[in-house]
């Protein structure tokens, strides 16, 4: 072999080997990006590469796991509850791109529309498109329709006005929440919350205020759960204990005519006094009218059922949605709680104090104030609340049937009320 082809030979080697190396140092090199290019789309990276400005993930993430055990736990509203945690968790974990809260300001600004979301938004976008056009309460109104009897208020009309006066918590703190610097939008929202109804709390703050949509549902639900907790002892507190033991005469048997007919009149009559509040009257009156008419079975039993347990997923994961760190840590939102129990405790004093003074103009058959904080519409946890506290003073008091006309009276005061906010403010 001649020293020429020896030193070819070995040139080839060598070429070899150093396109070998070269390849596989770029090509390492192209790995290495890859892979931090993977690092930096990671949450982790978006959360923990500038926590200063991210901290506000991690302490909604912790809210959210504790809602989450107050719903699975202490069973508060685990129903609804567990959603909007769940909620609340997904949109607060960075880079999900789930909900897109810049979206929405920009839809309330009137600059994109609904195609807009559909197109750019993630899965809690569209779902809260349902919360925005306000169709997931109204459905949820026609299951609570469908679930209900208002045979109790139909016996003893009277108590209609226990739930009106248990209304007194909305206005009361309207006027508070004006005080403390809200506008009139947000403290119509806020103080619809005194109703103590979910649905018309969301109703209303996705018309007027949809900024503070998350606090508020969190703040109506939570408290809606602490009833048997809140209640007792402002009921304690505004009663003797002779009032406490009053034994209310039996209800009279309301016929199947008058019950089928009562959601027809009160439709009307709502629709024509306060046109803003049809939308969740006439759901809750169809839904009843369902229940009363006897010919509607198929229909009523997916309304209690399978509706409202479709809706309420929806609902509770969409609202849950909403409360972004941005919107959700400020000081509002403290305010809002704090407003939210005085809104709840004057709501529950307002339907006592009522019933006390009815008792000033009655000889006969005089009402046991409890049942007046059943005009709440926390239904049908406020009434069983009368009947507990009821029978700790007298055991053969049965005051269950008695403060359900209140509580249902409740529903439709709540409804109107938020009717008249809209209409005054909206």
């Amino acid at each position: 072999m001649s020293v020429d082809t020896f030193l070819s030979f070995f040139k080839q080697i060598g070429m070899s080997i150093y396109t070998f190396f070269a390849n596989f140092i770029h090509l390492n090199t192209n790995l290495v990006e890859s892979f931090m290019n993977f690092v930096k789309q990671t949450g982790f990276y978006m959360l923990f590469a500038n926590i200063k400005e991210n901290y506000g993930y991690l302490i909604m993430i912790a809210i959210s796991l504790f809602l989450l055990w107050l719903a699975i736990k202490k069973q508060f509203e685990p129903l609804l509850l567990v959603g909007i945690a769940f909620g609340m968790l997904l949109t607060n974990l960075p880079g999900a791109e789930l909900y897109h809260s810049d979206l929405w300001q920009q839809f309330m600004n009137h600059e994109i529309g609904y195609g807009d979301i559909l197109i750019k938004g993630g899965l809690l976008d569209y779902l809260y498109i349902g919360v925005k056009t306000c169709i997931y309460p109204c459905l949820i109104f026609v299951g609570i329709g469908a679930m209900t009897d208002f045979g109790p208020l139909i016996s003893n009309p009277k108590s209609l006005l226990l739930g009106a006066a248990a209304q007194l918590g909305i206005f009361a703190t309207f006027v508070g929440a004006k005080y403390l610097g809200f506008t009139s939008l947000e403290a119509s929202s806020i103080g619809i919350i005194g109703g103590a109804d979910g649905p018309t709390a969301i109703f209303v703050t996705s018309k007027l205020a949809p900024h503070l949509l998350s606090a508020i549902a969190v703040a109506a639900y939570s408290y809606m759960a602490l009833v048997p907790v809140i209640q007792p002892p402002i009921m304690k507190l505004l009663t003797t204990k002779k009032e406490r033991a009053i034994v209310m005469k039996p209800l009279r048997k309301v016929s199947k005519t008058e019950k089928i007919v009562f959601p027809i009149v009160v439709t009307i009559f709502v629709a024509l006094l306060v046109p803003s509040a049809t939308s969740l009257v006439g759901c809750l009156m169809l839904g009843n009218l369902w229940k009363e008419s006897g010919v509607c079975e198929r229909l009523c039993k997916t309304a209690q059922n399978e509706l409202m347990n479709i809706v309420t997923i929806f609902l509770g994961i969409s609202v849950g949605a909403t409360a972004t760190a941005k919107v959700f840590i400020n000081k509002q939102t403290l305010f809002i709680i704090v407003l939210g129990v005085v809104a709840f405790s004057m709501g529950t004093a307002g339907g006592v104090l009522l019933a006390k003074f009815m008792n000033l103009f009655t000889r006969k058959n005089k009402i046991n104030p409890l049942i007046g904080s059943a005009g709440v519409s926390a239904v049908p946890m406020a009434a069983r609340v009368s009947q507990t506290v009821g029978q700790k003073e007298n055991p053969l008091n049965f005051l269950l049937m008695h403060a359900m006309g209140p509580n249902v009276a409740g529903v439709i005061g709540s409804a109107i009320a938020a009717g008249a906010l809209i209409a005054l403010f909206g």
